[in-house]
């Protein structure tokens, strides 16, 4: 590996941030010419011990920081980051080179990659894909958003492994060289528009997924979704294998879903059944379609059918995704803490059809609206308790679309009324459609408490019954 040289401005000490620098106080220790900056405009007890950490092997972090000053070969900027900013406005300023955390990982790697986006469902599909790969006997490292930052996988896959990532629009924003064998595309619809303005500037973000590619790569494209399928022809026309997934039919040469229910992948000798939707240890119809996307990559990076079907039909549910917690009384309760747009929570109710639902809705807004999600709350006649930050704007779109709904000072009321409105049979859904921050760290905060929440129910209903 080509020696790590100049100096090197990391811009936010979030997790990634400090990947960043561990691996370049790493590199500086084994003789590569590389020093080191850490810039971050907070100054919490969290970030102080990660300055510590990173004091003692030799970087220099400045926190309280609102302004950069100064001249840099290259900044790595963090993905929390606002490009509108005064600390990333200056630090553009500063760096003859801006780029994020996984354009400097893919730089300094050798392994193959599979790059996952979208706005919905990038969580559960690298996870699954990473899952059939292994089964196949891959060595494949899940990277970027879930598992290890990036940068801190590169030294451990080689050339005969694969890097699976799961990349953000915020991520892509900060590419240029980035290059993956394989890309997934799983939908676009409107989040994040506080970072990047506006719609067409995120979805112009998440596509520079194919911006490098070419004849040798394939390009994983959902044909269901209207913000994703306007790009097949596009990434078509730049040489670029397209491989459609569907739902609603199997494409040519794509996966899909026959008429009785089974997933279908077209390979080089015609279509393979893989397995039946039923057999998928993962709920609703929008996990069929992560499956048939994950099947996809995974055929497309050389992996045979039936190890394919073996992967699928063994992953489970995962942390934070429609994640069962508990049962009490005859109610389930199931942690979708991820779930941070309204389009993520509307397709987290038609994995309940046919039964009563109360979804948990509310956090801070990430400038979104919920009329349509409210719609869908109606529609498959649900109710919803509404709490936190977001709770009044979520309340006056619910109301436009004639959706019922309660109020709820914050997540353990809102887990109370939920209960006590709740009859047997019926799932109450943690589906925020927002931003955790208002009251927790992050999602993984927000599903953890969720959780104990739900098991203070099940020791308080077990020492009642006995």
């Amino acid at each position: 590996m080509d020696p790590l040289r100049g100096d090197i401005l990391v811009v936010g000490l979030g997790s990634s941030g400090e990947a960043v620098a561990t691996y370049g106080a790493a590199r500086a220790a084994q003789g590569d010419p590389v020093r080191i900056t850490v810039v971050d405009s907070g100054d919490s007890a969290l970030l102080q011990e990660r300055a510590d950490r990173l004091r003692a092997l030799g970087v220099e972090v400045r926190l309280a920081c609102a302004e950069v000053f100064g001249s840099y070969d290259l900044a790595v900027a963090s993905p929390g980051i606002p490009p509108h900013v005064a600390l990333m406005r200056s630090a553009r300023a500063a760096a003859a080179e801006v780029i994020s955390e996984i354009e400097f990982a893919y730089r300094r790697s050798v392994a193959p990659w599979l790059a996952v986006t979208g706005t919905n469902g990038k969580t559960t599909v690298t996870s699954l894909l990473g899952h059939v790969l292994r089964c196949a006997g891959v060595s494949a490292q899940t990277v970027g958003n879930i598992g290890l930052p990036a940068v801190l996988a590169v030294s451990e896959v080689g050339a005969a492994g694969a890097l699976v990532a799961e990349v953000s629009s915020f991520q892509l924003a900060l590419t240029d060289r980035f290059h993956p064998r394989v890309s997934v595309l799983l939908n676009i619809t409107p989040d994040h528009l506080d970072w990047h303005g506006d719609l067409d500037t995120y979805a112009l973000d998440k596509t520079r997924i194919f911006a490098r590619q070419d004849a040798d790569d394939t390009a994983v494209i959902n044909a269901d979704d209207a913000g994703s399928a306007r790009f097949v022809d596009v990434v078509r026309d730049q040489g670029v294998r397209v491989v459609e997934v569907s739902v609603q039919r199997v494409p040519d040469k794509g996966a899909g879903l026959s008429p009785t229910g089974m997933l279908v992948i077209e390979t080089s000798s015609g279509p393979v059944e893989l397995l039946h939707r039923d057999e998928l240890r993962i709920r609703g119809e929008h996990n069929v379609g992560n499956a048939l996307a994950a099947a996809a990559a995974a055929c497309a990076f050389g992996v045979r059918p039936d190890s394919i079907s073996s992967g699928l039909r063994t992953f489970a549910p995962i942390e934070h995704r429609l994640e069962p917690v508990g049962t009490v009384r005859g109610v389930e309760y199931f942690n979708d803490s991820k779930a941070t747009n309204p389009d993520a929570a509307a397709k987290a109710l038609t994995a309940f059809a046919g039964r009563p639902v109360v979804v948990l809705l509310g956090g801070r807004n990430k400038g979104n609206r919920f009329i349509e999600l409210g719609e869908a709350i109606a529609e498959a006649g649900a109710a919803a308790v509404l709490f936190g930050e977001a709770a009044a704007v979520i309340a006056a779109d619910l109301t436009d679309a004639g959706a019922t709904f309660v109020r709820a000072t914050g997540l353990a009321d809102a887990v109370r009324r939920a209960t006590e409105t709740a009859i047997p049979g019926t799932a109450v859904v943690l589906s925020p459609a927002c931003a955790s921050f208002d009251e927790f760290s992050d999602y993984a905060e927000r599903g953890r408490v969720f959780r104990a929440l739900v098991h203070e129910l099940e020791r308080g209903s077990a020492s009642r019954e006995e």
